[in-house]
């Protein structure tokens, strides 16, 4: 488990299915991954770009709880890829957005990422128009590395502006801390 100042994270587990499913029914939660439409119930192969397992399975996704509360505010992921690079992801609930749990989550898993697993870098990615992730990217420290078109996406609004990525190195991290 990890905790900051107000959230305790953990590993999420199948008893989180719910909260998954409730958090992702919401269409300002999906905007920017979907156009907005809800997430099935139980996912089939079509779904493999939003989904890589059952829900509440995902090795690498952490739910999120208001620590005083008990309250699931959303979930962070951080999987390692290839070559020590780690990618971190978030979603929370719009209850949740606006009084900084996206950045305190964030925070608390890129330095477990950098001191705890080990890796060299972190790289997160956002369509060019979520100006709320971006900005918690931005106070993270992290650079934008590109601007890209994702191929095979179906159109969504805002989805001409393309896909950003934005990264920090272990070092630039520890450096910063």
């Amino acid at each position: 488990m990890i905790t900051t100042a107000r959230l305790l994270l953990r590993p999420v587990t199948p008893a989180d299915a719910d909260d998954l499913y409730s958090l992702e029914q919401d269409p300002e939660v999906m905007r920017y991954l979907n156009g907005g439409a809800p997430t099935p119930r139980h996912p089939g192969p079509e779904d493999a770009r939003l989904f890589r397992q059952p829900r509440g399975t995902e090795k690498d996704v952490w739910a999120a709880l208001e620590r005083q509360t008990g309250q699931f505010l959303g979930w962070f992921a951080l999987g390692p890829n290839d070559g020590g690079v780690g990618h971190l992801g978030y979603r929370l609930h719009r209850r949740a957005w606006g009084q900084g749990y996206g950045f305190e989550g964030a925070a608390a898993l890129v330095d477990y990422g950098f001191r705890e697993l080990g890796l060299a870098a972190i790289h997160a990615d956002t369509m060019a128009v979520n100006v709320g992730s971006r900005r918690i990217m931005e106070k993270l420290g992290m650079r934008h590395l590109r601007s890209y078109e994702e191929p095979g996406q179906e159109p969504i609004p805002g989805s001409g502006e393309g896909e950003v990525e934005y990264g920090i190195t272990a070092a630039e991290w520890l450096a910063q801390r």
